[in-house]
């Protein structure tokens, strides 16, 4: 699979709160956040690694030149009104094949990266279009919530939420239809991920899940102290 990290977003939330520093250079556990992604995808096995970056983040283009991967880096600057655009302008950059895609924020311990690597490349290879990162760990301030069958296959996805909680966490897997359906839905007018998300599975296609205990979405400065405590614990090692 290729590696996709989706680092377009402003951090709004962040600046309102005092903090400066772009999203992607934020620390967790002493590595910037795009750093500390990208070197996970390496190790996880990606083939190639893209890095959508927003265009005026010239401190994070100049962090990522100065640092070595161990896989090809394409770093591409982006200014894309939404999600979903700078999702499908990463699926653009990329040759053909799977996609394991991360939004720049989203922060679990290597073991569960891991295990969602290795769940994803089953269920792709088992014929499913994509696959979503869950949890029952409801952090995001608009949780997409979702429900499912006893296959873990996806009924339905929704801005409301459901009992038992589960909700998707910004870390998916993406086969070459899903790709194709990324497109079409932007010319047609969607906006965000989860607006594409939706179509994919009212159009029936087949969308697998995976569960992980914890995913944490770093968007307010409570969620990055959140984060640093999580992944400095003895549980979150290794």
């Amino acid at each position: 699979m290729h590696g996709l990290i989706l680092a377009g977003g402003e951090g709004s939330r962040l600046s309102a709160e005092g903090i400066a520093t772009p999203k992607p250079l934020l620390e967790i556990g002493g590595e910037p956040l795009v750093a500390r992604l990208l070197h996970t995808l390496a190790e996880l096995g990606c083939e190639t690694l893209t890095c959508m970056v927003r265009a005026d983040f010239d401190a994070v283009f100049q962090a990522l030149a100065a640092r070595h991967f161990a896989r090809p880096l394409r770093i591409e600057p982006c200014v894309t009104p939404s999600s979903l655009h700078t999702l499908v302008a990463g699926f653009a950059a990329i040759g053909p094949g799977p996609v394991f895609c991360t939004m720049v924020d989203s922060v679990m311990p290597a073991r569960d990266w891991r295990e969602v690597y290795a769940a994803s490349e089953r269920a792709l290879a088992g014929g499913a279009d994509a696959v979503l990162a869950v949890t029952p760990f409801v952090d995001d301030e608009s949780p997409l919530y979702v429900r499912r069958d006893d296959a873990g296959l996806v009924l339905d996805l929704s801005d409301y939420p459901i009992v038992p909680p589960c909700v998707t966490g910004g870390v998916y897997a993406f086969g070459e239809p899903a790709r194709r359906l990324a497109r079409e839905a932007v010319d047609h007018g969607v906006e965000r991920t989860r607006g594409f998300l939706k179509d994919l599975v009212a159009r029936g296609r087949r969308v697998a899940t995976v569960t992980v205990s914890r995913i944490i979405d770093v968007d307010h400065v409570a969620d990055l102290r959140l984060a640093n405590a999580w992944l400095g614990s003895p549980g979150a090692r290794g």
